[in-house]
């Protein structure tokens, strides 16, 4: 992490100062583009956009929730072979992308083939938001999410984290496309080597449109 306000302990809040001159400069933006900051509805938007900003990348915050894991039970299987796939989603997330600092909104949907351990359902919305929450782009935030399931699973067979989103940088900006969605996919393990298991997790998941 270059950035000296993030470490691994999480971003620096912000003191006082900071958000009253953040406030005067987002207030002279927003004049300066046309909104009046006079009017009863206006007047406060410096504050809430400061706010908003900081609620969007809370992420960098992590979650000290999440790293929790458990035995894996098997009974009466075969531990060792890739039998138990667990599939979560739709999971929505909301993120800025880094490009243009405007929102992307989505959904995520995540499979793994356990091995050793397993986590709480929970865990998986906890891996999306903390990823997702930041300045980033889509295929980062399935990247991400991969990696950290991988590792508190300790090695699982496999995972997949597919992402679908609608992009407010293409939406309101240069081409002005409404309609479309950006799709990822990030296979690891047996998911990169066995069609039949992307299959079934796209069928479970209940997502119709071949990401393979």
């Amino acid at each position: 992490m270059s950035n000296l306000f993030v470490t691994e302990t999480g971003r620096e809040p912000l003191s006082a100062e900071e958000r009253e001159r953040f406030e005067r400069y987002i207030a002279e933006i927003f004049h300066r583009m046309g909104m009046d900051l006079e009017s009863e509805a206006c007047r406060r938007t410096p504050y809430r956009w400061v706010q908003a900003l900081a609620d969007m990348t809370d992420g960098y915050n992590g979650d000290s929730n999440i790293n929790v894991a458990f035995e894996r039970e098997c009974v009466n299987c075969e531990g060792d072979l890739p039998t138990v796939q667990i599939v979560e989603g739709p999971i929505a997330f909301a993120s800025l992308c880094e490009h243009h600092a405007l929102p992307f909104v989505g959904h995520a949907y995540i499979g793994c083939l356990r091995h050793k351990k397993i986590i709480g359902l929970s865990k998986f919305t906890r891996l999306v938001r903390k990823y997702a929450q930041r300045f980033t782009v889509q295929e980062r935030i399935a990247q991400e999410v991969a990696n950290q399931l991988e590792e508190i699973l300790e090695s699982p067979h496999g995972v997949i984290v597919c992402l679908q989103a609608h992009h407010s940088c293409t939406q309101c900006r240069g081409v002005r496309e409404m309609g479309a969605s950006t799709r990822t996919i990030e296979k690891r393990g047996h998911y990169a080597t066995n069609s039949r298991a992307v299959s079934e997790f796209m069928s479970l998941a209940a997502l119709h449109h071949p990401l393979y």
